[in-house]
């Protein structure tokens, strides 16, 4: 007699040759993306606030030169061909830039594409409602144009599917378009991510909230960028050579560093980690990157984490850190002091699974307020696991970089950041389109990324 649970085991196993099958005639099934396009108000004429005056409230150097190289920023010369001095803040025209360039499977067609990008930059878009004093009252209008325009001039791409295929890119920290539309007293932020227009599309941010199922974090852009496999196995060997005469180092900046420092601030993990970088200077190096410093020169930080064995990741004034991905491209081991610093945000790049093999976890609270003494759980770690841990971080470091990706070399399979993005997002957007297709539209809140399922092809 037949076993039962062999013909649905049959089926399933038929139903993955056919999609293999599939694939293999038309490497684009399931990953056409079309870029829709929008009027120059939305972006290009966006980059022309880069030097606005009203940036002078904010901390952080001007970005206009960072326009270079397709938004990689000015080479750094004679140090490093894939050295640059990039600006995280010009994500969304790297992404925008870069689908156009390169992706291999647009569709001029929005009705056959399975995803629709908008290449809305988002963040740029909100300076003015940020830093602008005129504006501080009107950031739940940042945005509303947007959508404005969609429901005008493309009003069945809203009502196909209800939003559900399109996503964009949003390079910030989501907490800065968290404020609610009726605000009172007016806080610091837009409104843009409580905005019902946006509730149904796919948002790629820097730093995600734990809760609304539409936003996804992606890493931070660093300094490295190798244009061929070549380069990027030459940086990744000097890493995994480099003589680590330095325990560990933190690098940091901004009024929370100053702050942190100062003997009246109340304790917190910044100032702890300072403190007892202090006291153990032959064990910890401190680099200050306040006012932009390290931005306009990353070699002020990227040199000292090449010496590092371990790079002190502490939450500032939200959990996450652009020095994460700097140390993981370093082979410095990062160190977490919350868990929400990472391994609750980049699950697409970072195998949430397996923190335990290319990181360190040190409850902050056992920190500041319990006596641990950083360097001294470092020590302990034996150095045989030291190694191995730094041979994973290398392993994931090609995940979490932003390739220059104009020379057009091929990487042989190598998935950078970008690549895992845009595969995250077509992933997330075809499991909701399905779930709305049969009906039960309540379930898009409750559906699981099992991206760690994949994770297998990387080594993990």
């Amino acid at each position: 007699m037949a076993d039962p649970t062999s013909i649905p085991t049959l089926l399933l196993l038929l139903l993955s040759s056919l999609l293999f099958t599939a694939s293999l005639s038309d490497p684009c099934a399931g990953r056409r993306i079309h870029i829709l396009p929008l009027p120059p108000r939305f972006n290009s004429d966006l980059l022309s606030l880069c030097n606005a005056s009203f940036l002078a409230l904010s901390d952080s150097p001007p970005f206009c030169d960072s326009f270079e190289n397709q938004f990689l920023g000015p080479r750094i010369q004679d140090r490093s061909p894939c050295l640059f001095r990039s600006d995280p803040r010009l994500l969304e025209p790297l992404f925008h830039h870069r689908l156009q360039s390169s992706y291999p499977c647009l569709t001029p067609s929005a009705s056959q594409a399975d995803a629709v990008f908008l290449p809305y930059y988002a963040s740029l878009d909100a300076l003015p409602f940020l830093f602008s004093p005129p504006l501080f009252n009107s950031s739940p209008s940042h945005g509303l144009s947007l959508h404005q325009y969609l429901r005008s001039d493309h009003p069945g791409l809203l009502s196909r599917r209800h939003g559900y295929d399109l996503f964009l890119i949003l390079s910030g920290v989501a907490w800065d378009y968290n404020q609610k539309p009726n605000a009172d007293p007016v806080l610091w932020g837009t409104s843009f991510l409580q905005l019902p227009e946006f509730v149904n599309f796919t948002i790629l941010t820097l730093e995600s909230r734990p809760w609304p199922w539409q936003e996804h974090a992606i890493p931070y852009m660093t300094s490295f960028h190798p244009s061929s496999l070549p380069r990027l196995n030459d940086w990744l060997s000097r890493a995994a050579r480099s003589t680590r005469t330095t325990l560990m180092l933190f690098a940091g900046g901004g009024a929370s560093v100053k702050a942190a420092a100062s003997p009246t601030s109340r304790p917190n993990i910044r100032s702890t980690i300072i403190s007892q970088c202090a006291n153990r200077t032959n064990m910890c190096t401190l680099v200050d990157c306040s006012a932009g410093v390290c931005t306009r020169d990353p070699i002020l930080y990227i040199i000292p984490m090449l010496k590092s064995k371990f790079c002190l990741q502490p939450p500032g004034d939200t959990p996450t850190r652009r020095s994460t991905f700097s140390s993981i491209i370093t082979g410095c081991i990062p160190v977490f002091f919350e868990s929400t610093s990472a391994k609750k945000q980049y699950g697409w790049h970072l195998p949430k699974s397996r923190y335990d093999e290319f990181s360190v976890y040190i409850s902050k609270e056992d920190v500041v307020f319990g006596g641990v003494r950083i360097a001294d759980v470092l020590e302990a770690i034996p150095e045989e696991k030291v190694r191995r841990m730094r041979d994973k971080v290398l392993e994931l470091a090609p995940r979490v970089m932003y390739i220059d990706h104009r020379s057009g070399d091929d990487f042989k399979g190598v998935k950078d950041a970008f690549d895992l993005a845009i595969d995250g997002a077509l992933r997330q957007i075809q499991r909701r389109v399905q779930v709305l297709e049969k009906g039960d539209s309540n379930q898009i809140y409750f559906i699981d990324d099992e991206v760690e399922k994949e994770q297998s092809a990387f080594g993990f």
